[in-house]
Parts: structure tokens; C-alpha cells; sequence
């Protein structure tokens, strides 16, 4: 290849993409190949100073002015939809936006309060639009085979999440635009905030460099870890250095109660959160977002799977900080049955404690464990393939816990129910009966105490079955003095209520032979004799 020193057009002067020339070709192939009109051959026969257009050296730099190059529209495409996401191509109506649908110039994309969207471009880019989000795309261009892009969007309102392949190729371009604020960059990490009047945005810049231009005043350029403020009609704000990412390491790695709830650190400076989960660390796929206060982010539902938790701090300005990422696996299903007995605090009394539950599916099963430790380190009982919704297990008295899942079709276990702590307690005995002391005008019963605290029910009647008492009296105290019944046969019996008002069985019933009283006979000796005849 020769050099010939003559002089360059005004064309020339133009940002230019260098080609490494490959074995065989020629000036009037490249251009055939790369320029807008192949007849221009000759501009790079003179800018390249070449001596023979047809024998080029392989392996050296040939150079083509970008304004010479071919330019093509290029299409984005949707590749991951969550929830309510419309689009309207321009001049068209509005429509639902699909999974890989193709994208193009004049099409605006809209999140409703549920939805979010992820979008490729030609150079490899991704941009996610968060919910609540309106952009259109203003722009984009292909310069032929160079891998060259153009990106122009406008945003209305909402926040973007963009990440823009690296290219030093200098006719790459990607750019957002806003009434407040406008950023351009080559590649780098960067997110959006529009207010919904669009009069005010925020930036933030986690890798890389944006340059950032309001209306008025100088560019600013904002490095990495940075982020800045706009105001429609104002310069924009000098870089503001972003929060730290929050430490998220004490957050549990399986959860397996819904709603999903994950309690945040403490932020000394007041600080809100914007939580996230992604279906995956491509950070693509967005399936719940939000803004929360006091540390602690909820949503109601997702379904079980693997998910990743992302969270950054957003200070009074509305600028979010750095993120943080926690992956976390969601088990809540299938769910624990309800408890019925015995509850967390609750006593059973006898020789076996009947767990109860409420039914699931026809074709799940149960697991039920048992242990005198809350950690279940220990298990006393490790029973599963339960069908019914009850069973019963012989108990020492003590301390126990124990807790339940569902097993579904599968061998697909759920989460346990929450640990219920319960009492196992012996039935309070019927106290053992002094026999009755018997005097003039009172019967007084006495009988050994039981446990502190214990209370007994004592009944008389005139027959065994007790179907008619002539007392039915609860005391508190181990006796009772009663005024002296008639003359004649009574049975009695007396039970035992604990502290805890639990009451055990009637003990056997006793006879009570109730005699006349000797004061008749006194009576009878004092009448007169006849009479006594």
C-alpha cells in the first residue's frame, strides 16, 4: 500500500472507523460493504493515501469516515414481560407488548403499577423499566457491519435500569433524554428517575462514566458510584457520592412463610429502601419492586422458586445508592395445616397427648415431629405418611414441641408449621375421702390435699347416680362442714380441679348412713306412761 501526500477533502475531517484489511481485499469491495454509496471508493483511496485500490496490505488499518458509512434502523427487542405492559408504534394504537416482540423507532413503552419490561438493542444493551414507567424510543441506528449502534430514548416519567455495552467505536452512542435531563455515554451502568410531571430527575451512575447536561449550564461528568440532580430549566447538580450498599448478609437464605417479608438494616440516616427480587442474577427479569420504609420490604405473593434480593438505600433527594444483592430460596408450599391441639402453651392431660390438625388435599400426606427441645435436634417422634388429621401419641408428663407439613404428591415437602410447646400432665386423681365426722348438727368431710393451687367439686344425692345432687359445691380448701341432712341413706363423691381448671374424673361414690338423732329417744322417755303405752 502506498502513501500519496495529497490533499483531504472537507469529508475527511469526520470521526472515522478503522477496518483490518483481510487477505484479498480491495478498496471497491470494503466499500461495497460498509459505505452508503460503494462508488465512493475513491474518498479512501485519498484518504488512506492508497497507491493501487486493488492491492491492499493484509493486516494494516484502512480508514472510513463515519459520514461515509451505511446506516440502517435497528430494532430492540423484548426479552422478559412482567405484568401490564403496553405498547403504541407511532402513528398506530395502543396495544399489549409481547415477549419478543421487535421494537422500533417511535414506539412508546409503557409499565402500568404491576408491570416491567426488558428491552435488547442491536450493540447488546439492556434496559429495564421498573413499574409506573413511559419512554419512547427516538432512535436507533446500525452503522452496517461495524457493530456500530445508535441508542436515543426519551423518558416521560418513571426509573429506568440500563446497562450499555462498552464500545470505543466513536460513532457508538447511547443517550437518554428528558425535559430536565439528558445523559450520553458508551458503556457503563447507570440508572433514571423521572418525576411524573417530568420536570425533575435523578441519575445514578454505578460503573463507568455519564456525561449528564441539563438545559442550562456546562456538561457535568458523573464517575461511578456517583450520581447527580436535574431540575427542568436548571443546571445540572455537581456529582453527589452514592450511599453504600447495605449489608444484607443476616437475611435468611430459605423462607418459607408468605407474605414474603425480609427485615432490612437499620439506616442511621433515615434512609428508605428500594427492594427488588430478580429471577436470576441477570438482573433482567424483574418480578416485584417498591420503595419501603423502616427497614422492612413485603409483598404478598410469589411463587416458590429461587430468587435474588436486590436493595439500596434512597436518601431525602430521591437518589438511590448502591445496590446489594442477596440470593434467597422461597419454600412456602405446599402450606402447614392449621393447629388445632394441642396449641403453643396449651396442657394435655393423660397417658398420650392427641395432636390434632385441619385436612389438606385429598392426596397429600403429613409429617409430624416431636421433641422435648425447640430446635428439634432431638426428635422423639419422626412420624410420615399421616393420612388422618389426628393422631395419638403416649406421653410422659413434661415438656414438648412439636410442629407439622404437608407432603405433596412427589415426596414435595412444605414448610413446618410454626413450633407449638405444650404440657403433658397427669389427670388430677380424685382425692382420697376421710370418713365423714358425723356430729349433732353439722357432717363435717375432710380428704388429702392435692397439688397447689387445686380446687374440688364435691356432690351429694340421694342415689348413685347422682341425678338429682342436694349439693354440688366447688371448694377451695381439703374439707367442708355442712349442716346435718335428715335422717337416712346418701351417697356422695368429689373430683379434683387443678390450678389450671382442668377437672378429672368423680371418684367412686361412698354411702352415707345418716342416723336419727338420740335427742328423739330423750324425748320419748320424758312423755307420760299411758301415752308411752
Amino acid at each position: 500500500m502506498l502513501l500519496l501526500a495529497t490533499p483531504l477533502p472537507v469529508w475527511a475531517s469526520d470521526a472515522e472507523w478503522l477496518y483490518k484489511i483481510k487477505p484479498g481485499d480491495t478498496l471497491i469491495n470494503i466499500a461495497a460493504a460498509y459505505l452508503t454509496h460503494p462508488d465512493d471508493w475513491p474518498r479512501l483511496q485519498t484518504l488512506n493515501q492508497v497507491h493501487n485500490p486493488k492491492r491492499l496490505k493484509p493486516g494494516s488499518l484502512l480508514r472510513l469516515p463515519v459520514g461515509l458509512l451505511k446506516r440502517e434502523a435497528a430494532l430492540a427487542k423484548v426479552i422478559y414481560v412482567q405484568g401490564k405492559v403496553s405498547r403504541t408504534p407511532k402513528n398506530g394504537t395502543q396495544g399489549i407488548l409481547p415477549l419478543d416482540a421487535p421494537l422500533q423507532v417511535g414506539d412508546i413503552i409503557e409499565t402500568a403499577d404491576d408491570g416491567s419490561v426488558s428491552l435488547r438493542f442491536v450493540d447488546g444493551s439492556r434496559l429495564l423499566l421498573t413499574p409506573g414507567t413511559r419512554i419512547t424510543l427516538t432512535k436507533m441506528v446500525l452503522f452496517g457491519k461495524t457493530g456500530m449502534a445508535q441508542t436515543v430514548i426519551e423518558m416521560h416519567r418513571g426509573s429506568i435500569e440500563t446497562r450499555v455495552a462498552k464500545q470505543e467505536q466513536p460513532a457508538a452512542r447511547y443517550e437518554i433524554k428528558s425535559r430536565p435531563l439528558n445523559l450520553a455515554v458508551r458503556g457503563t451502568d447507570f440508572r433514571v428517575h423521572i418525576s411524573d410531571a417530568n420536570q425533575a430527575a435523578a441519575g445514578e451512575v454505578l460503573e463507568g462514566e455519564v456525561e449528564a447536561r441539563g438545559v442550562r449550564g456546562k456538561p457535568v461528568a458523573v464517575p461511578g458510584g456517583f450520581g447527580t440532580l436535574a431540575v427542568a430549566g436548571e443546571p445540572t447538580h455537581a456529582p453527589i457520592a452514592l450511599q453504600a450498599a447495605p449489608d444484607l448478609d443476616r437475611l435468611l437464605g430459605q423462607i418459607e412463610r408468605l407474605p414474603l417479608h425480609f427485615a432490612l438494616p437499620i439506616n442511621p440516616a433515615g434512609a428508605r429502601y428500594r427492594a427488588q427480587v430478580y429471577a436470576d442474577r441477570t438482573f433482567e427479569h424483574l418480578l416485584l419492586d417498591g420503595v419501603f420504609d423502616h427497614g422492612q420490604a413485603k409483598w404478598a405473593d410469589l411463587p416458590d422458586g429461587r430468587y435474588v434480593l436486590r436493595v439500596r438505600a434512597r436518601d431525602q433527594n430521591g437518589l438511590e445508592g448502591m445496590n446489594a444483592d442477596r440470593e434467597f430460596v422461597l419454600n412456602a408450599r405446599p402450606e402447614p395445616p392449621f393447629i388445632s391441639a394441642p396449641l403453643d402453651g396449651q396442657k394435655s392431660y393423660g397417658s398420650e397427648a392427641l395432636l390434632r390438625w385441619t385436612a389438606a388435599l385429598p392426596e397429600q400426606t403429613y409429617h409430624v415431629q416431636l421433641s422435648t427441645k425447640p430446635d428439634f435436634q432431638e426428635k422423639l417422634v419422626d412420624l410420615t405418611g399421616l393420612t388422618k388429621t389426628e393422631h395419638a401419641l403416649p406421653l410422659a408428663p413434661g415438656q414438648y414441641f412439636w410442629r407439622i407439613a404437608v407432603v405433596a404428591s412427589g415426596q414435595d415437602q412444605g414448610p413446618f408449621s410454626d413450633v407449638q410447646g405444650f404440657i403433658q400432665r397427669k389427670i388430677p386423681e380424685s382425692p382420697k375421702m376421710e370418713a365423714p365426722a358425723i356430729q349433732d348438727k353439722y357432717v363435717v368431710f375432710r380428704w388429702a390435699a392435692g397439688e397447689p393451687g387445686s380446687q374440688y367439686q364435691l356432690q351429694i344425692a340421694h342415689d348413685p347416680e347422682f341425678s338429682q345432687p342436694i349439693l354440688d359445691k366447688v371448694i377451695d380448701t381439703e374439707q367442708i362442714q355442712i349442716d346435718r341432712p335428715e335422717p337416712g341413706a346418701y351417697y356422695l363423691w368429689i373430683k379434683t380441679i387443678d390450678a389450671d381448671g382442668f377437672a378429672g374424673p368423680f371418684g367412686a361414690p361412698q354411702k352415707l348412713d345418716i342416723p336419727a338423732s338420740k335427742w328423739w329417744m330423750l324425748l320419748l322417755l320424758l312423755l307420760p306412761l299411758p301415752l308411752a303405752l
